[in-house]
């Protein structure tokens, strides 16, 4: 399906049926906006995806004059806080910040389809930033790369602790994927979100993780966390010493995250339009794009025709890693 706005849309909106839709008329539409505008962040307050959004937000909010206010609405790794921005009034007060977990995976590995449409529900606005994932281990673990991870874990007959950020987080997913495409098993540790999950792993509680980058970032300089592989199809610019998954003998193994920012389905055009133009301005930024790496994140400008584009290509993928690892939730 196209996210871009149909012919048919774009007719309506001039006349008074979709103005009275977007609860808009012409001149209000083109003073927008009068006050803060809510970003719907559906993950909890310090993951990777709301840094991003935070840090995007203030540029953008910078340009518009008004603030973009970050509310973490947290709960089934994201489905209630989707839901909740699907609903909104689609007057320009609310954005939703989303991932790829909540729109092209968790639609694919639930029986019960979510009470929102990832195609339908929003519009993309940007893309903010990708995500970097690795695979790292607590120093105490007596591993060095994947391969000798696959072998004590299999010695271990399982009995390793491996922290998510709950059922349905991204962490979640890479931890079932690496299952399946390596025959070994794990005992996942649920947490409240991804942060608590990283500072337990640090700690010592549990012994290995699918960690972000920005996650990992502050643990850094102790040591406590060793990173073993790269997630992602090819190597990271930031650690290019680091081999992948895929190189280390997970053939095929690609898991990658990103985040963006969309509008509610029904907003009106010009108010669309306006979004796109101040969020790509504000993401060309060098300083922001400085500030998005060093907080262990990597620039991810992606207009809204590519972002798209992005999300069927991730839908159709992730399709068909459920085909081939049976992976459910349910």
């Amino acid at each position: 399906m196209d996210y871009s706005l149909s012919r048919r849309e774009a007719i309506g909106a001039i006349g008074a049926s979709t103005v009275a839709l977007a609860g808009l008329s012409p001149a209000r539409a083109s003073t927008w906006p009068t006050r803060a505008i809510n970003v719907i962040m559906p993950l909890q307050a310090g993951s990777a995806s709301d840094v991003a959004v935070r840090i995007a937000g203030d540029a953008i909010g910078q340009r518009l004059k008004h603030n973009l206010v970050v509310e973490n609405v947290t709960g089934a790794a994201g489905l209630i806080g989707a839901t909740r921005a699907a609903r909104a009034a689609p007057d320009g007060y609310t954005l939703a910040a989303l991932n790829n977990s909540i729109l092209t995976i968790l639609p694919n590995v639930r029986a019960k389809k979510p009470d929102f449409d990832p195609f339908e529900s929003f519009v993309p606005i940007v893309g903010v930033a990708n995500i970097p994932t690795y695979l790292g281990v607590h120093k105490s673990l007596p591993v060095n790369n994947v391969p000798e991870l696959i072998a004590y874990l299999k010695a271990k007959n399982g009995d390793v602790t491996c922290a998510t950020g709950g059922v349905g987080s991204p962490q979640h997913f890479a931890t079932e994927m690496f299952m399946a495409m390596t025959g070994v098993s794990v005992r996942q540790v649920p947490y409240r979100g991804a942060a608590a999950a990283a500072t337990d792993l640090a700690g010592g509680h549990a012994q290995m993780m699918f960690i972000a980058r920005s996650l990992y970032v502050p643990f850094e300089p102790s040591g406590a966390i060793r990173l073993i592989g790269f997630c992602g199809p090819k190597r990271s610019q930031d650690t290019p010493q680091l081999t992948t998954l895929d190189e280390q003998g997970v053939s095929g193994y690609d898991y990658s995250s990103w985040v963006g920012y969309f509008s509610v389905r029904g907003t009106a055009p010009a108010i669309i339009d306006r979004l796109r133009q101040e969020a790509g301005a504000a993401l060309a930024d060098p300083a922001l794009q400085a500030k998005l790496v060093a907080s262990g994140l990597e620039n991810w400008f992606q207009d809204h025709e590519a972002l798209a584009a992005v999300i069927r290509e991730d839908d159709v993928r992730w399709r068909k890693v459920v085909k081939a690892t049976n992976l459910s939730i349910d």
